[in-house]
């Protein structure tokens, strides 16, 4: 899959256009991930077909954001009005979403295209995404392994080259270990820094919603849509610039935990 500015280069240039992106993506799940189970559903066509018309028009404006027509998967616990979203619980099997996480507003303003679901452990509680009540995901990078969890689903898609991103929500590591297990960027923002607003919780006080991409680049945009304040969170925050922080930073060194065996 091609990076951020690849895709968006590639509509400025009219080398694609935006469903036809939208029906490769879609076709290399059909074809992938029977064997990896990085996926537990595709949104509806209708669902899909609304985002497509949205990019085309701020394409046609001239005002395209990063994501922009660039198709995106979601954990299965981050809410999106009209669609299954199931944590993956047999719990929740057949619970429709009344209405959109903040975070999913927010790509949908931007243009990105919401392709489905991806597996997860039940309710964010796992470590390598086998505690699913659906399917085991496997790692791309090698089939034998695990992809981390509980974001697994996550990180495999991206891994796969379904999609250049992917959401996903971090308590205690459920971001940043899949992303380590299949060699991408996966970012834990600072508590508060993303609203919270239509996460299934798995804990409360320490949940955020982030993002899995193969680059720093693509983390860093895809922060950029998807953070600040909201009324529906109590907890969320506005987030400093740049330049309001200290030039000179300093970086603590656990050396106990670092220099010793295993």
């Amino acid at each position: 899959m091609l990076s951020l500015k690849e895709i968006k280069s590639a509509y400025k240039n009219k080398t694609h256009t935006v469903r036809e992106v939208v029906e490769m993506t879609l076709e290399n799940i059909k074809t992938k991930d029977v064997e990896i189970g990085a996926m537990l559903g595709i949104y509806s066509s209708t669902s899909i077909d609304k985002c497509i018309e949205k990019a085309e028009a701020i394409l046609l404006r001239g005002d395209a954001t990063m994501l922009t027509g660039v198709p995106i998967v979601i954990k299965d616990n981050i809410l999106v009005s009209g669609e299954r979203v199931t944590a993956a619980s047999k719990v929740l099997e057949n619970y429709i979403s009344t209405y959109d996480a903040t975070v999913i507003k927010k790509l949908k303003n931007a243009g990105a295209i919401l392709i489905g679901r991806t597996n997860m452990d039940e309710f964010a509680m796992g470590s390598a995404t086998k505690n699913s009540a659906y399917q085991i995901t496997k790692n791309p990078l090698d089939m034998s392994r695990v992809p981390g969890g509980s974001s697994g689903g996550s990180a495999a898609a991206v891994a796969a080259g379904y999609v250049s991103v992917a959401l996903g929500s971090d308590t205690g590591g459920s971001v940043r270990q899949p992303a380590a297990f299949t060699g991408l960027v996966g970012l834990k923002p600072t508590y508060g820094a993303v609203s919270r607003y239509g996460l299934i919780a798995m804990g409360s006080s320490l949940d955020q919603i982030g993002p899995i991409t193969k680059s720093v680049e693509d983390n860093q945009a895809v922060f950029e849509i998807i953070k600040g304040k909201d009324s529906f969170d109590a907890t969320s925050h506005d987030n400093h610039s740049e330049s309001d922080r200290a030039t000179k930073k300093r970086v603590a060194v656990p050396r106990s935990f670092i220099d010793r065996d295993g």
